[in-house]
């Protein structure tokens, strides 16, 4: 009993540690991911059909979200034992790598979706009803049009926000993201619904709101940053040069483009996922859209734990501490199951009412709540994955990583549904239930990485 404790439960020290870290990034996701829920209530006051077009094109958003966050963290890697290391123009180089990636995949984004958002968006459109097949198409263009606009500016603010969590300073992108849900939040109210004398624009008026909030973010993450060199010390001569040096480019882009593929490859598994089950209907769109956006509050806190142990475990590596980085580890993989049976707990309960907040067929209701139910109980396999991968990430192990994460996507889950899909006649009910229990595979695999310590390594010293 005295070894279990060890191992897996810290001290006050280390708790007050992690909380110092993680609780500002949890109040973050909180608040983004409850915006988030009362955003997707809003737009469905309005109809389903406008609910499911706003669910799909946001379905296309998260593969351009996941692929910033793969191709910033590839760098982020480099900056967090940078800074653990002291080296501040390391952690500046890695800031500048960033930003060259994230306007480029901005660019790429707003091309492809200019000129293939409408035949992807119909990937997701399957019912007997053409007429609701067509309005649905008509209001995720209308959506997806205006969300352009922000992606540059989401891309360069989380360029900062990244660097800042990597070198330890979690409150101000949460103080960022706070102002920046604000902000959506009363545009939303007053542009999706016309109050103060605008006009009611509907989902269009849901994405003008977001895009305004975009930038807001980048403002104040940027200008607070910049007013306080002697705090947030990297952006000393930030913009003195735009150069990186030659040999940490190939250092970086060997370690993270597998992070780059690996967030692209598993966004878009997620969304080949998504299709599969919409091929059951418009009403599983709807109910999946539901039970997304419910489940992702709750699963803030553990999600929110795998950033911290890439944080932590981060700079105990860069500053050569490999002994106390696998205490660590198992710590803080206890803690985020904690964490997520908690939360499990709360979301099966929550998961009758929340629903009816949306204004939507019953059906629709009752399936999200059935969803819900089936993710609250798949939450600790979840958690586990998550804090798997960040560990694995932490020590350079990308290719493991892409293997883990994408590789189990594309040969397990993928396959799995559509198996389920097309060869048989199952309800969504249990298609959904088989293709999460299947993230046991994941739990072992991950277990056995993280036990061997194939992780452990500083990739900064010299």
């Amino acid at each position: 009993m005295q070894s279990f404790k060890q191992k897996y439960i810290g001290d006050r020290a280390f708790y007050g540690m992690v909380l110092a870290i993680v609780v500002p990034i949890i109040i973050q996701n909180a608040i983004t991911n409850f915006v988030s829920l009362l955003d997707n209530v809003m737009v469905g006051q309005v109809g389903t059909e406008p609910m499911s077009g706003v669910a799909v094109a946001n379905q296309l958003m998260f593969v351009f979200n996941l692929c910033i966050f793969g191709g910033l963290s590839g760098a982020g890697i480099f900056s967090a034992q940078f800074h653990g290391a002291d080296n501040q123009e390391g952690v500046r180089s890695c800031f500048r790598y960033k930003l060259y990636l994230g306007l480029g995949l901005s660019a790429a984004a707003i091309l492809l979706f200019l000129l293939r958002g409408e035949a992807l968006i119909g990937l997701y459109l399957h019912d007997v009803d053409g007429d609701k097949v067509a309005e649905t198409l008509r209001h995720g263009m209308a959506y997806l049009r205006v969300m352009l606009w922000g992606l540059p500016a989401f891309a360069v603010s989380q360029v900062y926000a990244s660097t800042l969590r990597e070198t330890g300073e979690t409150a101000l992108p949460m103080r960022a993201g706070i102002i920046a849900v604000g902000v959506n939040l009363v545009f939303n109210w007053i542009l999706i619904f016309g109050h103060l004398g605008f006009p009611a624009l509907g989902v269009v008026g849901a994405a003008i709101a977001t895009v305004l909030s975009r930038y807001v973010e980048l403002l104040v993450v940027a200008w607070v940053s910049h007013r306080d060199p002697q705090r947030f010390r990297f952006v000393n001569g930030l913009y003195r040069t735009l150069s990186v040096p030659g040999a940490l480019v190939r250092r970086i882009t060997v370690k993270g483009m597998p992070l780059l593929l690996n967030e692209a490859l598993w966004s878009l598994g997620m969304a080949t996922l998504t299709q599969c089950y919409s091929l059951r209907g418009l009403h599983v769109v709807a109910a999946m859209n539901i039970s997304t956006t419910v489940s992702n509050l709750f699963a803030a806190t553990f999600l929110s734990m795998g950033s911290a142990t890439a944080i932590i475990v981060g700079q105990s590596l860069g500053a050569n501490d490999l002994e106390g980085a696998q205490k660590q580890a198992w710590k803080l993989i206890a803690f985020s199951l904690f964490l997520s049976v908690c939360g499990g707990i709360l979301l099966a309960a929550a998961s009758p009412f929340v629903p009816r907040l949306y204004r939507t067929e019953a059906d629709v209701r009752a399936l999200a709540t059935q969803l819900l139910t089936i993710y609250a109980c798949c939450m600790p396999l979840f958690s586990y994955c998550n804090s798997a991968y960040f560990t694995l990430r932490s020590g350079g192990k990308t290719l493991v990583t892409f293997v883990f994460d994408s590789g189990y996507t594309w040969v397990v889950a993928v396959p799995l549904a559509w198996c389920l899909v097309h060869l048989t006649t199952l309800d969504i009910r249990p298609v959904y239930l088989i293709v999460q229990l299947a993230d046991i595979i994941k739990v072992i695999f991950g277990h056995v990485l993280i036990k061997r310590g194939v992780w452990v390594n500083n990739i900064v010293g010299y």
